[in-house]
């Protein structure tokens, strides 16, 4: 085992994600591939003080780890329980008006967003696990039908995405990368 190599078991050491499975159905591989990002987000935001998940660290990008957890609360409400569900939900975190108030209007207790994030993804879980993968709800933009399979690729792809934003903003933060 070289330097490197444990360079890598220290920083995965303690890691408690579930790893998605090698062989599964479609929404056993979907779900679980989702959860992990989920989990892979908290960990990126484990262990830094609350006040610092709010700093915007990597200048000249408005992003911070506090912004993220909004945003990713916010997409989880809009893509599961108000397109798929047809929940009438009010939006979170932005507006019309304001479309990057999650990034930008950090006000409030950072403890309460990560339960409302938390909240969010418990529901969206519940919506999928009432649902059949290509039941359809309306996509609120274009009023088309969206599958629950298109959703759940999306929510993926929107996690990797940010969990790449989190990297960098964490390492920026206290240089911790990984996870």
């Amino acid at each position: 085992m070289s330097d490197d190599d444990d360079a890598y078991s220290a920083v995965w050491a303690g890691d408690t994600r579930r790893t998605p499975p090698l062989v599964g159905d479609e929404r056993e591989v979907l779900t679980s591939y989702l959860d992990w990002h989920r989990e892979t987000f908290e960990l990126k935001c484990a262990d830094i003080a609350r006040r610092r998940l709010s700093e915007r660290s990597v200048p000249p990008s408005t992003m911070s780890l506090h912004g993220l957890v909004r945003h990713l609360a916010a997409v989880e409400r809009y893509w599961f329980a108000q397109q798929f569900a047809g929940q009438q939900l009010p939006d979170l975190y932005y507006t019309r008006d304001d479309p990057d108030q999650d990034f930008n209007d950090l006000a409030g207790d950072v403890d309460e967003v990560f339960a409302v994030w938390r909240e969010e993804c418990r529901r969206s879980r519940e919506i999928v696990a009432a649902a059949e993968l290509g039941q359809t709800g309306v996509h609120r933009r274009s009023g088309d039908p969206v599958s629950l399979r298109r959703i759940l690729v999306h929510m993926i792809a929107e996690y990797a995405r940010h969990n790449g934003h989190a990297d960098l903003l964490r390492e920026a933060l206290d240089g911790r990368v990984g996870m």
